[in-house]
Parts: C-alpha cells; structure tokens; sequence
C-alpha cells in the first residue's frame, strides 16, 4: 500500500543534489504506523542537514518541487542540533515520530531523542482545548450545510484520532500504537461514546457510505466525544500535577 518506489526515488534524488550535506532521511508518520491510507495518507520525511541555510536549501528545491507533484508535503528540514533542542516544543510529534519512523538513509538521529514527559501533558491539554474551539468555530460555519460538516469532520479526525493518542499516553497508558485502538481504549477509561469517531474514520477510508448516516447526528456526538475527552483529560492531568505537589 506505501508506494515505495517513490520513497526511493525521493532518497536518490536528495542525496544527489544535497550530497554531503545531507545527514539522514527519516519517513515517519501513517507510512510506518500501519494506518497509510492509498489517497488519503501523506508520506511524511524529514531531511536532518547539517547546514540550513538558504543556500543549502535552495540546492534540494528541485527535488522539493518533484515531491510536490507527486502530491506529498515538502520535507521537513532540520538540523541534528535543531531537532535535539526541539523536544520541549515539539513534544507529540517527536513522540509520534519516535515511535513510529524508519531510516532511509544516514543515522537514525530520532531514536536518542529524550521527550520531556510533563510538558508533553501540556502540549496535550493545549492541543485538545486549542482544536476544540477551532472545531466549534467551523461547526458555526458549517451549520445546515451536510456537505461541508462532513468535509470538516473527515479533515478533523485524523487530528483528534492522534490526540486521543496521546491523551492516552498522557494518562500512562502507551500500549496502543493506531488511532482506533487508542480511541476504544481512552473511550473505555474516560467513559465517552466513540462511536462517532469510528464512524468518521470509516467513512473517511471509505469502508462506510456517508449516505447512510445522519450527519447532525453524527457532528453532535463527534463534539460531545471531543468535549469530554477535553475535559476529562484537564482534569485527570490538573488532579495528578496537584498529587505529586
């Protein structure tokens, strides 16, 4: 289902044009987790250089632009020293990257990073709160159009799938790897109904018919799902920080 022939393609391209410059290739994201999606899923690189600058990212914006009519976003570009000093503000996604990531090409520069725990629990609380005003927001744009509360649902989930994760992890449970199972698990600790979630996943990976449903329906529960979790997790979290004080 990953197409690798143009993960390879990508590989040997950047290493001609970067040539020394270029440290290490990591895919991360869906295409090592088991949740990539033909259509729907990214393929998501990071290119650690060890110079950044302008000029050094001018030579590998031939290679850039041929990713971007493949359809995929531009790469990541770091250096190893940016990437070590980032793990305070990039806390979920260097966790997700940690976890789920695979060396194309150099050193895997990514397995040694050392994740700040505490502050990921904020980062978090934070996102959680943060994309559920967002959510609200659009859910008043969207209002008596089905066609566009679907579209904001099947673009949301995949976010809230994520932070479900990690909201998990967060309350010391990293035992589940892919969205769904996450999603059940939390469901079960925090006592919400998941079904909604589920229900958007399905369709937005076409194992469902989005005819068949009610979509106010399903926009009601997906936000009250999103709403619990938000506040269930402050809570939680807000209760432990108090205890170990």
């Amino acid at each position: 289902m990953v197409p690798e022939d143009k993960i390879d393609e990508f590989v040997k391209r950047a290493r001609e044009a970067a040539g020394p410059n270029l440290e290490s290739i990591i895919l991360f994201g869906s295409a090592v987790s088991g949740d990539f999606h033909p259509g729907l899923s990214n393929l998501n690189l990071l290119c650690v250089l060890r110079d950044s600058s302008f000029a050094a990212l001018q030579v590998l914006a031939p290679v850039a632009k041929w990713w971007d009519r493949q359809k995929q976003p531009p790469p990541l570009c770091m250096t190893r020293t940016e990437l070590g000093r980032s793990t305070d503000v990039f806390t979920i996604e260097l966790l997700d990257m940690q976890q789920h990531h695979r060396v194309l090409f150099g050193e895997d520069v990514v397995q040694g990073l050392r994740i700040p725990m505490d502050l990921h629990r904020v980062q978090v609380e934070y996102e959680l709160r943060e994309k559920l005003i967002l959510l609200r927001q659009q859910l008043l744009l969207a209002s008596g159009n089905d066609s566009r509360l679907r579209d904001l649902l099947l673009r949301s989930v995949p976010s809230f799938g994520t932070l479900f994760r990690h909201a998990l992890i967060a309350l010391g449970d990293d035992s589940q790897s892919g969205r769904r199972e996450a999603i059940h698990a939390l469901s079960k600790r925090l006592g919400f109904d998941p079904s909604a979630m589920q229900q958007a996943l399905d369709v937005r990976e076409h194992k469902a018919d989005p005819k068949k449903m009610d979509i106010n329906d399903l926009a009601a529960r997906y936000l009250a799902a999103v709403e619990k979790v938000t506040a269930a997790v402050d809570e939680a979290l807000d209760s432990d920080a108090s205890g170990r004080a």
